[in-house]
């Protein structure tokens, strides 16, 4: 029985199903029929689409943090009412190499790789000195550019995959195509199929900077778009060795949107600690506690940077909700963490697989999760100093200009609940992306543990809510009923683990009205391995 209520009730996890989430699985030889109670709506035809880890150790060697699995892709096809399921692993570099040589060969985000101990000394010498060797485990998001399908991660690797059989393409290196170091999981793609994505890259007097990115839809003359790339505007950093960590970014109809966090990659460190002494990403990282929080716009189209500051206190970010213009008014809502630590320091899978007291304990000093408004005016004047500048009736968010010249952004909280996280979150993109909207979905955390499906209405905060006991959904994917009239005629597309069940996984279809159940396509028990439904993102078409 499925229980909706608002965000204050929700269940304890004593037993620990929890960690099924962070087992290594294996992948399938063959597809499997689902068993499907209730009914799957007649428009859910095709696939979707799932990545996330699932390998957690190599040989005696064990990966040391949630983005350090290698990465497994899932499949659910849906057809004439009855729903099939598929995984297999991806097989980059990273994963082939390492089930060759059954070791951590390539540096993880968690997880250092040590030389091949059959290496005499000066050959390990001189190999840490041949370059940073980035991996390409593809873990995060999947997403397409023309008429093909990238498994992606946040390095400068993606690598292309066939959707029907899940078979490993080639690997592609966007530093060959444009000046970037590496490109974020969460790109935005217009209804052409027009995508954009942002990353850090070398910018003018060698300075680091941050490039958007525009990779043309699908050619005429059927040649790959991605060999067309091209930087559309290039926003300044803060820090010139010291780029901030960049998950997501914001886009309008006319505007890109960049926060620029004070959770900091110390380049020189990167660069050197790795190459001589060893080190992995996790390392990298660090705080400028006096930064605060830098909001850049952009014009689209054509691309330029507007010059303007807009700061604010310190946050954590990942997720950008939406962003959109209103009598000129840039409105970003997103998904914060408030102050200036790294979240992914409580991503251990240590800490993700103690028992639940201990999860509960250790969350308890992680930075608390707000979802947050946040207003930009686009015509700022001097003479305006210490007046809200923001007129916008239906939000209490304020931006103040100071005598320096820079407009101080303060947020109107959309949501907040202690240890309560509303995360990877998703709208209903194809109609309401970077246009002025009603409502988000996520997946909620408690003590960072994934055990509900949530709905907000960013209007008048209300919150809905799906959950049962010992059940680990991921993140949801809106889809839309083809006559849809409102913004939520849809449903909601989620992969449940549920342990202790007789069927330990199912696909979850739920109305995006009222979080009401529509279906389930439950999978057995195969090969004494679960379903890994803890995926970073996914993709359906």
């Amino acid at each position: 029985m499925s229980l909706l209520f608002f965000f204050a009730n929700r269940f304890e996890h004593p037993a620990g199903g929890y960690r099924k989430l962070f087992e290594t699985c294996e992948e399938l030889s063959e597809t499997i029929p689902a068993t499907v109670t209730g009914r799957i709506p007649s428009f859910l035809k095709g696939s979707l689409l799932r990545l996330g880890p699932g390998l957690f150790e190599v040989g005696d060697e064990p990966f040391y943090h949630l983005f350090d699995g290698q990465a497994l892709m899932h499949k659910f096809d849906f057809k004439n009412g009855q729903v099939t399921y598929f995984r297999k692993f991806i097989r980059t570099d990273a994963y082939v190499r390492a089930i060759t040589e059954k070791r951590v060969v390539i540096t993880e985000f968690g997880t250092f790789a040590y030389p091949d101990p059959c290496k005499n000394i000066f050959s390990r010498f001189f190999t840490y000195f041949q370059g940073v060797e980035v991996t390409d485990n593809c873990l995060v998001n999947v997403y397409p550019i023309g008429e093909d399908y990238y498994a992606v991660t946040e390095t400068n690797y993606i690598t292309k995959v066939n959707t029907d059989t899940l078979e490993t393409l080639k690997k592609v290196d966007m530093c060959s195509y444009v000046n970037i170091n590496g490109v974020t999981a969460h790109p935005h793609i217009e209804r052409d199929g027009t995508v954009y994505n942002i990353g850090n890259c070398m910018g003018k007097g060698a300075s680091l900077a941050y490039n958007i990115v525009r990779i043309p839809p699908t050619q005429k003359d059927k040649s790959d778009p991605i060999d067309k790339s091209k930087v559309v505007v290039q926003f300044p950093s803060y820090q010139r060795f010291k780029p901030s960590y960049v998950h997501s970014f914001g886009m309008t109809d006319n505007y890109f949107v960049f926060v620029e966090t004070p959770v900091k990659i110390n380049l020189l460190k990167f660069l050197s600690a790795w190459s001589i002494r060893g080190c992995n990403y996790m390392d990298c990282f660090e705080s400028n506690e006096s930064q605060g929080t830098l909001f850049h716009i952009a014009k689209k189209n054509p691309g330029e940077y507007i010059d303007l500051k807009f700061k604010g206190a310190p946050i954590g970010m990942f997720h950008h909700i939406n962003a959109f213009e209103d009598q000129g008014f840039i409105v970003v809502d997103l998904c914060a963490w408030k102050g200036f630590e790294f979240v992914y320091n409580y991503l251990w899978l240590a800490n993700l697989r103690a028992n639940w007291d201990e999860v509960k304990k250790a969350a308890m000093l992680a930075p608390q999760p707000e979802v947050r408004r946040y207003v930009i005016p686009l015509d700022v004047h001097k003479e305006e100093q210490g007046k809200n500048l923001v007129s916008l009736p239906y939000t209490t968010a304020t931006a103040t200009m100071h005598a320096d010249g820079s407009t101080w952004l303060e947020p109107e909280v959309l949501f907040s609940s202690p240890h309560q996280a509303f995360e990877f979150p998703q709208i209903n993109y194809k109609r309401y992306g970077g246009k002025n909207y009603t409502y988000a979905y996520a997946l909620g955390l408690n003590h960072f543990i994934p055990d509900r499906i949530c709905k907000l209405n960013v209007k008048t905060k209300e919150t809905w809510v799906w959950q049962e006991p010992d059940s680990y959904p991921s993140e949801p994917l809106f889809v839309q009923t083809p006559d849809a009239v409102d913004e939520d005629d849809g449903v909601l597309l989620t992969i449940v683990a549920a342990p202790g069940a007789q069927r330990p996984a199912y696909l979850l279809i739920l109305n995006a009205k009222d979080l009401s159940e529509v279906a389930r396509a439950e999978v057995d028990h195969v090969n004494k391995s679960q379903l890994k439904c803890l995926s970073l993102n996914c993709q359906y078409w």
